[in-house]
């Protein structure tokens, strides 16, 4: 039954060619080895475009973006004009500017250790935007009121991009785990877990931060409160409602769990819907879609 749940998962969480992934089935619904690895390495690759998507976010802060630009082939890394990577985000105090390059360092070694493991079955780096795209989502989450939001400007804006990002990533690793075949010591399942853990520390991480200047004024008129719970209802809007601000009941709100203290875990249709800014098969961060199945 466990199996049967996986293959019926897949289908509905926008897998393309399930039925060739899952081509290996027998008889009782369980997918030969083959099939197995085939839906782990689909899952993976699913993760690597997000990883490809932060690590370039992380390292353009830092100015290092040609770490990533070396990595996944020679697709285009969009940016705000003005800026290209190679140097850091202006006005950067030491110690984000530190906790931003410790966050850069694992998302490019997350790239790595992802690729590594797909091997030659790994995707290419897809089109990223980090420029148009977060004007678009600054203008979505404020009905219009933010225009031209560019997390490159300086370091609060930074602190919002990434805002944007961390929480998606951890529902994303929470609602993939259950689709993974190989839970072997130090296998798929293994991995995507430790991963998990430190994308829920980097999310923790830029939610204190954020929460430090909950009053102070972000943008178009809005205070860092204002503007985190706008992004947090845009993400619940398209993401399947599983969000929350930076402030619940007027009280700090740095772990994002439901009411068990369990994190909150999207299915890869509802990542897809907040990566593609609610566009289908493309658009937001992704303009021409993820490389992989699921896309």
């Amino acid at each position: 039954m466990a199996e049967l749940n996986r293959r019926q998962a897949l289908k509905q969480l926008g897998v393309v060619g399930t039925g060739a992934v899952l081509g290996g089935v027998v008889s009782g619904c369980i997918p030969s080895m083959a099939a197995k690895q085939n839906i782990d390495a689909d899952v993976l690759n699913f993760a690597l475009n997000l990883e490809y998507l932060e690590a370039a976010f992380y390292l353009a802060a830092v100015g290092r973006i040609n770490e990533i630009k070396a990595i996944g082939g020679s697709a285009e890394i969009k940016l705000p004009s003005g800026f290209n990577g190679t140097t850091p985000v202006p006005g950067l105090s030491d110690a984000v500017f530190q906790y931003a390059t410790e966050i850069a360092n694992d998302e490019l070694a997350h790239v790595k250790a992802i690729r590594a493991a797909l091997g030659t079955k790994a995707v290419d780096r897809p089109v990223l935007d980090l420029g148009p795209a977060f004007d678009a989502a600054g203008q979505a989450a404020s009905g219009g009121a933010i225009k031209g939001f560019n997390p490159f400007a300086n370091e609060l804006f930074f602190l919002h991009g990434a805002y944007i990002f961390e929480d998606v990533g951890v529902t994303a690793y929470k609602g993939a785990a259950r689709l993974l075949t190989d839970d072997s010591a130090g296998g798929v399942l293994d991995t995507a877990a430790g991963i998990l853990a430190v994308e829920a520390y980097h999310a923790g991480e830029i939610r204190t931060l954020l929460y430090a200047r909950k009053d102070q004024t972000a943008a178009a008129g809005l205070t860092v409160e204002q503007v985190t719970q706008a992004i947090s209802n845009l993400r619940g809007k398209v993401g399947g409602g599983k969000d929350q601000g930076i402030v619940v009941d007027g009280k700090a709100n740095i772990v994002v769990a439901d009411p068990n203290g369990v994190a909150f875990g999207r299915s890869t249709a509802e990542v897809l819907a907040i990566v593609y800014l609610g566009g289908m098969g493309k658009g937001g961060f992704f303009p021409n879609g993820l490389n992989g199945n699921i896309k």
